[in-house]
């Protein structure tokens, strides 16, 4: 063997060697990948074979539906709002509000109500016994200057008032504000009598309804963003004051949009997809999606009216479809 023959022996020999040690290194990671990779256990016997077919269509018995808790919605056309969404408070209206005090110094001898009291116009809340001189002094009877709620009371029975001093204060509740804001960029698409859908974290399978009443004349340079008023009727009080909302502000409407619910759309890899099933089988679906309300998202391509998604299990059958397998059931 000659000198050159064996410097090129050595140098291939030494570049297999790199080789071969990627190619240990990877198999290891296989290994450790496998073993993450395992069938992964379910109720009532079943599990997830998680062989090294195709990203096919998923197979589901009815049974395996069942243990999964697969459930479809058809998708159909459906009236459907484009929505900005904006957060913001409950707030009293200004113009709703009275702070009640007395004209007389003197001191409290009686109370007719208590915080959080409704009362009407003219309805007796307080008496004042005056400081004049009088057998007995004389007495003064404080009333409601209007209807609404006692949301503040300042004073106690015996204490000493003067005139300037504030006994309670009265709101009206039926009506009241939500003020959000609105950044900059989207300032252009807000006015004053959108309509407007509104839900809050105490009350989240209801939608209270409103309008735009204001559209703040300045800018915060700090956020950025732009107060808006939305108006809506309270008529049984369920919002309170400093409530947490979250507004919706329709910006287009459609009559009939083809739409599925929004638990439907599953998002990956910058990709929003459906899992529609058919008979059985339950296909991946890419979809284009449109204007979104609370409930409901539009399909601009991908499926068709009586198209059935799945809104519940979904993320269960992508978890199947990712590995390739489909659900065994051990008992068979």
């Amino acid at each position: 063997m000659t000198k050159e023959y064996s410097m090129l022996s050595f140098a291939v020999l030494s570049f297999t060697g790199r080789r071969a040690f990627v190619g240990i290194a990877s198999s290891a990671v296989l290994v450790v990948l496998g073993l993450v990779a395992s069938p992964v256990a379910r109720s009532h016997g079943a599990q997830i074979a998680t062989g090294g077919g195709e990203k096919g269509p998923v197979h589901l018995t009815l049974a395996q539906q069942q243990t999964l808790g697969v459930q479809v919605v058809a998708a159909d056309l459906r009236p459907l709002s484009e929505l900005l969404y904006l957060n913001g408070e409950v707030r009293l209206l200004p113009d709703r509000q009275a702070d009640v005090s007395t004209r007389v110094s003197g001191q409290v001898t009686a109370l007719y109500v208590a915080l959080g009291s409704v009362v009407r116009p003219g309805q007796r809340l307080a008496r004042v016994q005056s400081r004049l001189l009088g057998d007995p002094p004389p007495s003064v009877d404080i009333v409601a200057p209007r209807a609404g709620t006692v949301d503040a009371l300042d004073v106690t029975l015996g204490q000493s008032v003067e005139p300037a001093t504030t006994l309670m204060r009265l709101s009206d509740h039926s009506r009241v504000n939500i003020v959000a804001r609105v950044y900059e960029e989207d300032l252009g698409k807000v006015r004053v009598g959108q309509a407007v859908a509104v839900r809050t974290l105490s009350y989240p399978d209801r939608a209270f309804t409103g309008r735009i009443d204001l559209v703040g004349p300045t800018l915060d340079p700090q956020s950025r963003t732009v107060e808006v008023w939305i108006g809506l009727d309270n008529p049984d009080g369920a919002l309170k004051p400093n409530l947490f909302a979250r507004a919706g502000v329709a910006l287009r409407e459609s009559k009939a949009t083809l739409a599925i619910p929004t638990t439907a759309v599953l998002e990956a890899n910058g990709e929003r997809f459906v899992f529609v099933r058919q008979k059985g089988e339950f296909d991946r679906i890419e979809i284009r999606t449109g204007a979104q309300d609370d409930r409901f998202t539009e399909v601009i391509d991908g499926l068709v009216p009586g198209d059935e998604v799945v809104t519940q299990g979904n993320r269960e059958i992508y978890t199947q479809w990712l590995v390739g397998g489909s659900l065994n059931n051990a008992e068979d």
